[in-house]
């Protein structure tokens, strides 16, 4: 029986080509930087996003937390978002394994205020202040807008001005790129390091990629080692990641198209809210009248119809559309929250 699952991208098995080229991967030993699928992967990677090199990590969390452990000596402050993926859902591993302290702040759809950032960077040399190590920035967000690249470009101002390292989660860094309509390069050249995702909307099965300098990548991968991240024959994950980055990130629009189509469709439901203008991506944020419905109610609903949902987090809703999910599957969802909301068009 399929089941149609709108809780994350992440959610998404390889292709058959993908399964192919794994299973007919050239493998040596990564630690040794002896397999050269990896170093393929690698050398892509940095190629599309115009940094001189890169590395293969297991996961988002795992890029997001070496970026800050390699940028950062211990005690140092870190200026990020307060709703961001690194503080929201990373476990507080910055505070565990970089041993930083984080400095956040306000955003508004995303973004935090730049004369804010500058205020708040530590300028002076005091016996009393941490030094400020990085700026943190995520695209596209996690509450699924593409931040502009003016927004960009003036957090880069800031960042040459004190001598501050940026660093990108760009988990979706491929559909903010995406949504602007721009080249994933004039993204990347106003940052110093990214992580982003080859399993979250690309279909590959693990595995992410941080990219940088040179010097940064050589000295992530001593630390990436420290993490527990040396891994071995990786080209067998590495032959999907290239697929994602050849092929699933031209499609990534496709996503998009369904789920503003889905957000326009239930936004005519009463007892659903939503701003159809903040679905920018492949996620649709909503939240529901709680005084008559119940999400734990909503997610069996949905589930006995065949759908795949999470309950509530913060007060919102949120289906998530990706390679699995095709346009007969977008009508079978509109019509099933339609019924659950006894919601009949006339």
């Amino acid at each position: 029986m399929k089941f149609i699952d709108l809780r994350s991208d992440t959610v998404t098995h390889p292709t058959d080509e993908m399964r192919q080229a794994m299973a007919n991967a050239e493998v040596g030993d990564d630690v040794y930087q002896d397999d050269p699928t990896t170093k393929e992967l690698e050398k892509y990677a940095a190629e599309i996003t115009g940094k001189e090199a890169a590395l293969f990590v297991p996961s988002g969390t795992f890029g997001n937390q070496l970026a800050l452990f390699t940028h950062c000596e211990r005690g140092n402050e870190v200026i990020i978002g307060k709703d961001s993926h690194i503080i929201v859902h990373e476990v507080g591993a910055a505070s565990v394994i970089a041993g930083v302290q984080m400095r956040t702040l306000n955003t508004k759809k995303g973004e935090m205020n730049i004369e804010e950032i500058e205020e708040t960077i530590r300028k002076e040399e005091d016996i009393h202040f941490p030094k400020t190590g990085l700026i943190a920035l995520e695209n596209a967000y996690s509450n699924g807008k593409a931040l502009s690249l003016n927004y960009m470009k003036n957090v880069r101002k800031i960042s040459k001005k004190y001598n501050i390292p940026v660093h990108l989660d760009g988990a979706r860094l491929f559909n903010a790129a995406t949504a602007l309509n721009v080249d994933v390069k004039e993204i990347a050249d106003e940052v110093d390091s990214i992580q982003f995702c080859l399993s979250k909307g690309l279909c590959s099965p693990i595995g992410s990629l941080l990219v940088g300098r040179n010097s940064f990548i050589e000295k992530a991968r001593k630390k990436r080692k420290l993490m527990g991240g040396g891994l071995r024959q990786t080209g067998i994950l590495a032959a999907a990641g290239l697929i994602s980055l050849k092929k699933m990130t031209k499609r990534l629009n496709e996503d998009h198209i369904r789920a503003k189509k889905l957000a326009k469709e239930i936004s005519k439901i009463p007892g659903i809210s939503i701003d159809i203008g903040d679905v920018d991506i492949n996620l649709v944020f909503f939240k529901i009248d709680k005084n008559k419905y119940k999400t734990d109610d909503m997610v069996e609903f949905f589930r006995k119809r065949n759908i795949i949902i999470n309950p509530e987090e913060n007060g919102y809703m949120r289906f998530v559309t990706h390679y699995w999910i095709k346009n007969e599957d977008i009508e079978h969802i509109i019509e099933t929250t339609k019924r659950y909301f006894n919601y009949m068009e006339i």
